[in-house]
Parts: structure tokens; C-alpha cells; sequence
């Protein structure tokens, strides 16, 4: 049993009687403004530099291993 034309037409009818054609076009606007939005934020941040590196030398220690040693001195 799946939905047929029919379930889905009156689904639609009871959802503009609820919300008027008026909310649900402000609704549209404003998810396709945040879809806008979110393909100009994903473009920025591809032009910048995509590989973003941690600089971290094998011989240091961890600041957690550092404080404990602190700890124990005391």
C-alpha cells in the first residue's frame, strides 16, 4: 500500500488551508535564501586553502603530560 495521487492532493489542500498560500511562498523564499546561502559559504571555503595543516614535532610533549609532570614535581 503505497500513498496514492489522491492521499497526496488532499495533504496538500489541508496545508493551505492551514497556512495560506501566503506563509508557505515566505517559506519557500526563505529556504531558497538558505540554500543560497550555504552554496556561497561551501564556495568560499573551497577557494581558500583547502589543506590545512598542524604543525606538531615528534619529540614534543603533549600540554596534559606537561601539567602532570608539574603536578608530581610539586
Amino acid at each position: 500500500m503505497g500513498i496514492s495521487i489522491w492521499q497526496i492532493l488532499i495533504i496538500a489542500v489541508v496545508v493551505v488551508l492551514l497556512f495560506g498560500r501566503g506563509k508557505i511562498s515566505d517559506l519557500m523564499g526563505d529556504v531558497a535564501k538558505g540554500i543560497k546561502s550555504f552554496k556561497k559559504g561551501m564556495a568560499e571555503d573551497d577557494s581558500e586553502d583547502s589543506q590545512k595543516t598542524i604543525d606538531h614535532q615528534a619529540n614534543e610533549e603533549a600540554p596534559s603530560a606537561k601539567a602532570e609532570d608539574q603536578t608530581k614535581a610539586s
